[in-house]
């Protein structure tokens, strides 16, 4: 008999508030080993709280975080890292370091006193680097990058900890859109789980499954063409949606338009 595989991240029942206001409602969601899990929602949603609970950067007021079978709260901070990185929007670096120093940084959880940094470590770096296509500006200041650059060299850095899970929030903001075709193809291509917060529906549309917040419940998980139905689309975004197919390619691309303005 085949054993049955445990979630590589779960929320059970996860809630979170900040000043009496209640920003996650009663969560729960299973990420497979693997899969690639969009979160979308409109702005105030609850995204990026799900996803800095989902990190471990905020601890639930309700419910439980796993890490495989392990509650992320029981987990040393050295052993998270190694297992899971998380980029938020609005990542902040020291600007006196180079992008090489802070890509590095992503090696912090795997060295010790007695286990400096290696030929390895120095090769799993410049591999990141390359990766996100920044090999070019390693030795360069981090002052000296656009918000573009700093973003990938975040993503760079979460590489570096060649971490099984991968948190991503809004990971395209910042970028001209052949940075963000680039960077989704890296996301997607990672044979690791990844959980990403996006605003664009039709990136969206490559994920795996989507969860959809809104008001900071999860009112519906499923595969895109299922979940991105017109119904859905006016009810939670508040706009008319048309899916269309790409004659070159046969891909779906989805056409919005604004809810029409009542009668008066």
């Amino acid at each position: 008999m085949t054993a049955v595989q445990s979630p590589a991240l779960q929320a059970c029942g996860i809630s979170w508030q900040a000043h009496g206001t209640r920003i996650v409602h009663e969560v729960s969601l299973q990420v497979q080993a693997g899969e690639l899990l969009g979160l979308i929602g409109p702005n105030g949603s609850g995204k990026s709280s799900l996803l800095r609970l989902l990190s471990g950067v905020l601890r639930p007021q309700q419910g439980e975080v796993l890490l495989g079978t392990q509650p992320l709260r029981t987990l040393p901070r050295r052993s998270l890292a190694r297992q899971l990185a998380f980029v938020p929007q609005m990542a902040h670096t020291q600007d006196a370091i180079s992008v090489w120093d802070a890509v590095e940084l992503g090696r912090t959880p795997w060295l010790s006193a007695l286990r400096p940094l290696s030929a390895h470590d120095r090769a799993v770096v410049a591999q990141s680097l390359a990766a996100v296509g920044l090999q070019a500006k390693a030795h360069s200041a981090w002052s000296t990058l656009s918000g573009g650059e700093r973003q990938r060299a975040h993503l760079a850095r979460a590489l570096a900890q060649q971490p099984g899970v991968l948190l991503l929030d809004e990971p395209t903001n910042h970028l001209d859109i052949h940075q963000q075709l680039s960077l989704m193809q890296l996301i997607q291509g990672l044979p690791i789980t990844k959980v990403v917060a996006l605003h664009d529906l039709n990136q969206a549309l490559a994920c795996d499954r989507l969860a959809v917040l809104q008001h900071g419940r999860l009112v519906r998980l499923g595969p895109p063409a299922e979940v991105l139905s017109p119904e859905l689309l006016r009810s939670v975004f508040q706009v008319q949606a048309r899916t269309l197919i790409d004659p070159q390619d046969g891909r779906h691309v989805l056409r919005f338009q604004p809810l029409a303005a009542p009668a008066p």
